[in-house]
Order: structure tokens, then sequence, then C-alpha cells
């Protein structure tokens, strides 16, 4: 049924009640213990699936965000930047600082056929489809997903770190515009597999903007960015692929330009122009999204409650409206205020 609901958003047919996504809420174990019954000790000792599974049944969950191609596979060409606490018990906490690059000359002559990973393209269908299977058991019933997190600017974050990248795209754009073309070109052999796998709903993850929106001028992205979107993009829609896509931060200036690569739905934070997509593009493209998960962490039950209605004004209408915290729910969130959150979902998503 869930399952159902989700493909529905996508296929852009209109259901009863609105689909439902979260992201990193499944490692909020004290909520999972709540509205599932299994323990957080249980969880930690092998009922974690049985709890992912059942907590997505209880909130409706109609589709599973999932990526599998990340910084894992540039290794050892990462920059390591450290990472602040996210994570419950601050398991992701890493203060390792290494640049890889110390000068933009370097960069631009970086080639990444010759330097990054190499994989078999046999061998990167077998993990896309090991991948999705293991989604498909997480998920229950539910759409799930396999996808790539490095589709471009993402790659050269991990490849460069902030402080080069910036660099590198201030002193010489069009160098590392040529640069950004070569990445391009290494990271479309995985779009080709991820083609031929066997996921028909597919995730296609890129942060091409700060909160505030570009970092580098927007004719550099439509120059270097966009074009090679939809050549990379292509094989997924050749394939007949659904392919949603998200970007961190406020994309809005790149709403159109990210449209006209070929997307079929649209996944953002709470930063993007959410009513701005449902007016031009609700009845085209399906879109997730938006709520801002402050108000989770710090507001009021009336707070939340506004929150939910304010995205369920904009997007309920629509057949593609897929609600969600707009930059997940983590740990640290008072387990009441997602039970709010889920109890507003649940009263206000009836069509």
């Amino acid at each position: 049924m869930l399952k159902e609901m989700g493909m529905k958003a996508l296929n852009l047919e209109m259901a009863d009640r609105v689909c439902r996504m979260e992201y990193s809420v499944f490692g909020h174990t004290k909520l999972l213990e709540k509205v599932t019954g299994i323990s957080v000790e249980e969880q930690k000792n092998g009922k974690e699936q049985e709890a992912f599974a059942k907590f997505c049944k209880e909130w409706d969950i109609c589709m599973h965000w999932s990526i599998l191609v990340n910084s894992g596979f540039l290794e050892p060409f990462v920059t390591k930047m450290g990472h602040a606490e996210y994570a419950e018990g601050g398991t992701d906490f890493n203060s390792e600082v290494h640049e890889l690059f110390t000068d933009e000359e370097d960069v631009y002559a970086f080639d990444p056929y010759e330097k990054l990973p190499w994989l078999e393209e046999e061998e990167i269908i077998r993990r896309f489809n090991q991948h999705y299977r293991e989604q498909c058991v997480m998920a229950g019933d539910a759409v799930a997903m396999t996808g790539i997190y490095i589709s471009l600017m993402s790659g050269l974050i991990e490849i460069l770190g902030w402080n080069m990248l910036l660099t590198s795209a201030a002193v010489d754009p069009k160098a590392f515009g040529e640069f950004t073309e070569r990445y391009s070109m290494w990271i479309e052999r995985y779009f080709k597999a991820l083609a031929k796998s066997d996921a028909p709903v597919v995730m296609v993850h890129d942060d091409i903007v700060w909160t505030e929106g570009a970092f580098i001028h927007p004719e550099w992205y439509r120059k270097f960015i966009f074009p090679a979107y939809k050549r990379c993009f292509r094989h997924l829609q050749e394939a007949g692929k659904k392919i949603l896509f998200t970007s961190d931060g406020n994309y809005t200036e790149f709403i159109d330009d990210i449209a006209a690569c070929g997307i079929n739905a649209f996944v953002m934070e709470p930063m993007t122009d959410m009513a701005y997509i449902a007016e031009k593009y609700g009845r085209t493209h399906a879109f997730a999204g938006n709520a801002d998960t402050r108000i989770l962490l710090h507001g009021t039950r009336d707070d939340i409650r506004r929150e939910v209605r304010r995205c369920m004004d904009i997007g309920k209408r629509y057949p593609g409206f897929i609600m969600s915290v707009g930059n997940h729910i983590p740990a640290n969130t008072p387990v009441d205020s997602c039970l709010w959150y889920n109890e507003f979902c649940r009263e206000l998503g009836k069509r």
C-alpha cells in the first residue's frame, strides 16, 4: 500500500493522502523505540532492520531516500575536512583535516581518468543491484532506491575541500570548468551503470549551492554543471528511470535549469522556494519537502503544526507532493516534537 502511494506520487497520480519521506530520522533510535516498541538496546543488537521497517509502516513512509556511490568511491583522492557531531552519540565526529591539493595549478592538471579508482561496468552494476536489494528489504512496504551522492559538485567538494574548490574556481574559472568536465566524464560511467541497474527509482544527489545560494557565478554553472547533468541524466531517462534530484541549501535560482536536465522530482531543504516549484512544476514533477527541522528542534506544538500546514498548503493540491522534513530529523530532536510532527502530517495530509 505504501509503495503504491509512493509510486503514485512519482507518476503524478492523486492518492487519498500525501506521500511521506524522511531521511536520517532512522538514526534517532529513541524515536524508533517510542514508535515501534523495539528498545534502543534491541536495535543495537540485531533488531535495527525490524525497527526500521516497522517505523516506516507506523509513520506511513512511502519512500526511502538512499544512495550508494559516495566519497568512498574516490579514495584515496579525498580531502579530509573534519566532521561536526550530528549522529546519535557523536559517532560521526571527526577532527581529521588533510588537504589533497595546496596549489590550484595542480587542480587544473588533475586527470580523474588517470588518478581516480576504476571499476568495470559489470562490477558497478552488481553493486547497484546489491544495494537496491538491500534497500528493498530495509524499506519494507515503501519505494526503495539506489543512486549517486558524488554526482558532480559534491564529488569536487570531496576531492578538493572547500578552500581549494573556491580558490580554484575564483583564480581561473575556465580551467576549473575544464577540470569539472573531466570529472563529469569519469562519473558518467556510474550513471551508465545506474541506468542498467534493476532500480526503477534512482536518487541523484549534488550539493550545488549554500544556504544563500550559488557560491560560483550562476553562468559558470550553466556552462559547466547543467550540460554535464544533461549528458549523464540522459542514460537514466533512456532507461525509463524515475530520477529524484537532491541538493542542500537554496537552489531556487537553478530550479528551471535542473528541470530542463530531465529529472522527475525535486528534493529540497526549506531554503529552496517550494511554492515556486509547486506553481510552475506541480503538474509535471514530483517534489519533496520542505519542513524546517529547526522548528521541530526548538518550536512548540503550535509552531510545528503551523510549519506542517505551510507545507501542506503549498503541496497537497498536487499529486506529486511528498511531505518531509527538508534537512533531516537529527537524534537530538525531542521525541514529543517528532510525534507532534507525525500527528499533524496525518491530520493535514488527508486529501
